[in-house]
């Protein structure tokens, strides 16, 4: 398998992406390989929007391969909060992405393989593409264990989930993607993946937790990059076109028009959060405060990412009922984010009286409510 960055595979990419109605011209019959030489979750979802909104694949078939540096990515109709551990992705600096296909959430560091097969929507067949993945690991070991369940996951000794399948059907274009497990960081992957918010209510798509294993304990000989050729070698066989990879940047504007306007909505609050379906939270808190236990019940109602209820039960004998409903008044309306709280919690102590106690206790009480963000 050689990767081709030439001159003139550039060419033919840019001729085959710039006129979507004339089909894949100078492509041996009617197929496509990429590779992207982005690490960047969002650039590499928005190539996959890109594809699949401004290509005419009535004859051709595109596999598109990626790899992303430390995400999380969750389905289009996902809870973030039901999801992930938000705040300990802001500490490892872990981005949070949100698809445009169903599907559950998946961890993404560059141990984890990324396939992406685009077919019209007739043609769709996502059996068909995990059994070229199996037949591509066979033909590389053999000795593997690995089978499809009707889940159309890949599982590795019965029981150790390594592939997880996700997609999207428009209207006459549709794409399969995939993951594979090959020697990602699991105790990331399983801290990230544990969602700690307590007495959040979801009608949310729930992703269903799995065992995993990564292909690289089973034999430490493979490499991603084994892999990647291997799988591309069976695409190629199976549509009959050139053994080719070809390398595609996904910032190219001149390649793909209107790729970075598409990579920056993907990266908006308005997308990432605010498409969360609606939800509600009841719960509560303890705050230690001068060797005393206080306990705040809290409840709200979150629709498209910001507080539309928002109820703060604090004893009157603690903190005045006028300063709680100055909270409860600027949370209404605001993120579900605790920047957000945070900047308010500053905005609203200057307008406090300027007492150490009641600062204190202002304090207190904001920075909780921002740990339920």
């Amino acid at each position: 398998m050689v990767l081709q960055s030439s001159l003139k595979n550039c060419f033919q990419l840019f001729c085959v992406l710039r006129t979507p109605k004339a089909g894949f011209k100078g492509t041996s019959n009617g197929g496509l390989i990429l590779q992207s030489v982005s690490n960047d979750i969002y650039q590499n979802l928005a190539v996959e929007d890109w594809i699949h909104d401004h290509m005419n694949l009535e004859n051709q078939h595109v596999l598109f391969l990626w790899r992303n540096s430390p995400a999380v990515v969750i389905g289009r109709h996902q809870n973030p909060w039901q999801e992930c551990n938000l705040k300990l992705m802001r500490q490892k600096s872990i981005k949070l992405a949100r698809r445009r296909s169903g599907g559950g959430t998946v961890y993404h560091d560059l141990g984890n393989i990324n396939l992406t097969f685009f077919t019209t929507r007739k043609k769709y067949e996502r059996m068909e593409n995990l059994k070229l993945v199996l037949k591509a690991l066979k033909a590389l070991r053999p000795q593997l264990d690995v089978h499809i369940t009707d889940r159309y996951d890949i599982l590795l000794d019965r029981h150790y989930k390594i592939s997880g399948t996700a997609a999207k059907l428009g209207r006459t274009t549709a794409y399969h993607h995939c993951t594979l497990l090959c020697n990602a960081d699991k105790f990331v992957l399983s801290s990230v993946l544990k969602s700690p918010y307590k007495g959040l209510k979801s009608n949310a798509t729930p992703s269903v937790p799995s065992s995993v294993k990564n292909l690289f304990e089973e034999d430490p000989t493979l490499t991603c990059e084994m892999l990647l050729e291997a799988i591309a070698t069976e695409y190629a066989m199976r549509h009959q076109i050139d053994h080719h990879i070809t390398l595609i940047n996904p910032a190219d504007e001149t390649v793909l028009p209107g790729i970075n306007n598409k990579t920056k909505e993907l990266q908006t609050w308005e997308w990432v959060y605010g498409k969360t379906p609606k939800f509600s939270i009841s719960t509560y808190f303890n705050m230690v405060y001068k060797d005393s236990v206080l306990d705040v019940k809290v409840d709200m109602d979150v629709k498209h990412g910001r507080i539309e209820v928002c109820n703060i039960d604090v004893p009157e004998q603690w903190l005045p009922p006028a300063l709680c409903n100055e909270l409860v008044k600027n949370l209404t309306g605001s993120k579900f984010c605790p920047n957000e709280i945070t900047t308010l919690a500053s905005t609203l102590l200057r307008t406090c009286p300027q007492d150490d106690d009641l600062h204190n206790k202002w304090n207190l009480l904001c920075e909780n409510m921002g740990m339920l963000m």
